[in-house]
């Protein structure tokens, strides 16, 4: 934790002054396009650029550690191995439900270059545990006075990987309530999934969350609903096939639209004037001001 806050403190001294929007700005994975997705400096990062809220994902460790991961195994990709030696492409075998914290922390998630984010500053980074994420982002704003961050929160499960590469369902939710009902106050976090058994579970557990559907294809919208079987607090579709006429029918129906990931501020903008209520990006730099 000491070397991470000295960290935040070195990239403090490289940020531009903060920013304000009137819509939810969503630094994706923190702010991924600007630095190692999913670490502590990505999430300060997201805040200083006037991220409102903060993306992330969760896994779960072989010890019961909620750490903040895209994936539930080390991605060859953005990991190296404790030995900095690569991890071969598509091994998922480096499986963090299978390996304790101590482990996890062995390997380096922010050293190696990006080809598709090459604005990406490259650093030491290990993978975070939840609890220690929210510390730091609580400090930092209140020591700089800032307004307190929204936390949006992907449980990350697929049937296929219950047991596997993550818990079940109902243990997955309960154990990320349990931590986050310690933590905050519910009115500043929603969760969000893919897995609609997630957002059954903590509808019918935990009424008082707020849920967030994630959906590649908004055509569907209808569908989708039908199949989750309740209307959630947000409607979270890939941007690239959103109408205005679907904005408009799901405000209708008493939902936030929020599309992820928009990374260029054209594709913002007309996101925006179409009504949208949040945008999720990777580079919250390149948000529109309002």
């Amino acid at each position: 934790m000491k070397n991470t806050l000295c960290l935040i403190l070195v990239l403090l001294s490289m940020s531009p002054s903060f920013a304000q929007h009137s819509y939810d700005l969503q630094g994706h994975r923190g702010a991924r396009g600007i630095m190692p997705e999913n670490t502590i400096p990505a999430m300060i990062k997201a805040l200083d650029l006037g991220a409102t809220t903060l993306e992330l994902d969760l896994a779960v460790t072989a010890d019961g550690e909620v750490i903040v991961s895209h994936e539930p195994w080390m991605n060859p990709a953005i990991c190296l191995a404790p030995d900095r030696m690569e991890i071969p492409n598509g091994d998922r075998s480096h499986n963090i439900y299978k390996m304790t914290w101590e482990e996890v922390q062995q390997y380096d998630c922010g050293s190696k270059a990006q080809s598709a984010f090459p604005e990406q500053v490259l650093f030491h980074a290990a993978k975070p545990r939840l609890v220690d994420l929210i510390d730091v982002v609580e400090k930092y704003v209140s020591d700089f006075g800032l307004e307190k961050p929204n936390y949006n929160i992907e449980i990350k499960s697929l049937p296929d990987g219950d047991g596997k590469y993550h818990p079940s369902p109902s243990e997955f939710s309960d154990l990320v309530f349990g931590l986050l009902n310690s933590k905050l106050g519910w009115e500043r976090v929603n969760i969000q999934s893919f897995d609609f058994r997630v957002l059954k579970y903590m509808r019918e557990k935990y009424p008082n969350v707020q849920l967030a559907m994630l959906v590649t294809d908004p055509s569907k919208y209808e569908e989708q609903l039908d199949d989750l079987g309740f209307q959630p607090e947000i409607y979270s579709p890939y941007f690239i096939a959103i109408k205005k006429e679907t904005v408009e029918s799901l405000h209708g129906k008493g939902m936030k639209v929020i599309p992820w990931t928009v990374n260029t501020t054209e594709q913002m903008q007309q996101l925006l004037e179409m009504g949208v209520d949040g945008i999720i990006t990777d580079y919250p730099d390149r948000a529109p001001k309002k």
